[in-house]
């Protein structure tokens, strides 16, 4: 009995790991080339990418714009009157499942908590956030005017009533 499990258990690796010649038979694993993943909502955006500013007798406005990695941008922007900065805000523009959101954050507003705006509308030259349930602004615009200028606006409902506030700025 012993050298029947022994026969079998020979055979079993015979055919298994090797050929009946001795020679060990190559193993075949299937290799899928793996499918790039593409962000074509955040590649819209592209232009956003570097700086801008626009100085005005109420101060300085700069933003900024890079891309940390295929499905994130990174941006932040600040207004400056004198030496001091009055405003500072970091924004982070991620698409996820196919989904474009502008995810804003405000040093002492919002509980600290960063905010969502869900692209409503996105083309070569425009985009649109919007974030009905937020105080103000309820609507953040990207307007390219051309490659070394664009406007932004932010509109909503504030104290009450309708407003918005536009910001040109130019690629420094």
């Amino acid at each position: 009995m012993k050298r029947t499990i022994t026969f079998l258990s020979a055979a079993v690796v015979c055919g298994t790991i090797f050929s009946c010649n001795g020679k060990r038979e190559p193993e075949t694993t299937q290799t899928e080339t793996p499918v790039a993943k593409t962000y074509p909502q955040l590649e819209k955006a592209s232009w956003l990418v570097g700086n801008w500013g626009n100085t005005t007798p109420e101060g300085i406005l700069s933003e900024s714009w890079e891309k940390e990695n295929d499905s994130v941008y990174k941006g932040q922007s600040f207004f400056v009157i004198g030496k001091d900065t009055v405003f500072a805000e970091y924004i982070d523009l991620a698409e996820t499942n196919g989904k474009l959101t502008y995810i804003v954050s405000v040093k002492g507003q919002n509980n600290e908590a960063p905010v969502p705006f869900e692209v409503t509308s996105a083309t070569e030259n425009q985009m649109v956030f919007e974030n009905p349930k937020h105080d103000y602004p309820n609507k953040i615009t990207y307007n390219k005017i051309n490659n070394d200028s664009l406007v932004a606006e932010i509109s909503g409902i504030q104290k009450g009533k309708p407003a918005m506030e536009t910001f040109a700025m130019k690629k420094q």
